[in-house]
């Protein structure tokens, strides 16, 4: 990396949804799941991350999620919708996230599990945060998020090479 500053990567699932829509991809945001999700963006937004590079699955429902956190954080809701991101698994999703502009310091993905939560597990190195560890280890609900701290270049991430700084689930 060229300069000293950590990078930081989200590690989000989206909120609650509708148990049905006119397909799985349609299903659109509960009331509750976005205002958690406003509530997350509040959340991350007070950590003083602002991402530089935003990853979004393209179901409705995520897209929604995202919207929403941009809201409650204060943020733009620019972001890139990945039609792959919707089947992913970690590899895939891993991949996705190595391919992350050089320069951003922040970067955001939003998903579905259990993708995401394989994919924070996968990239945590056991160095982190014990009780945000702890909370991982104990699910990955709707509206979860870790954030993680990173070292290298998006695209030499690897398996185990990100502190676990922190763990939340935004609940209404």
């Amino acid at each position: 990396m060229t300069d000293s500053t950590p990078r930081r990567l989200v590690v989000m699932r989206h909120a609650r949804a509708e148990h049905s829509g006119p397909s799985d991809h349609e299903r659109r945001l509960t009331d509750g799941g976005a205002d958690d999700a406003r509530a997350a963006g509040a959340w991350l937004a007070g950590l003083g991350l602002d991402p530089d590079h935003v990853l979004v699955s393209a179901a409705l429902r995520t897209r929604e999620t995202w919207e929403a956190v941009a809201e409650g954080a204060g943020w733009d809701d620019d972001a890139t919708h990945d039609e792959g991101l919707y089947a992913a698994g970690p590899e895939t999703a891993l991949d996705l996230v190595r391919q992350s502009p050089a320069d951003a310091l922040t970067v955001v993905v939003v998903g579905h599990n259990p993708t995401m939560a394989t994919l924070a597990q996968l990239l945590d190195d056991g160095e982190g945060d014990e009780e945000a560890s702890n909370d991982l280890a104990g699910g990955f609900p709707t509206c979860a998020a870790a954030v993680l701290e990173v070292d290298d270049d998006w695209a030499d991430l690897e398996e185990q090479s990100a502190r676990l700084l922190a763990f939340h689930v935004s609940r209404s």
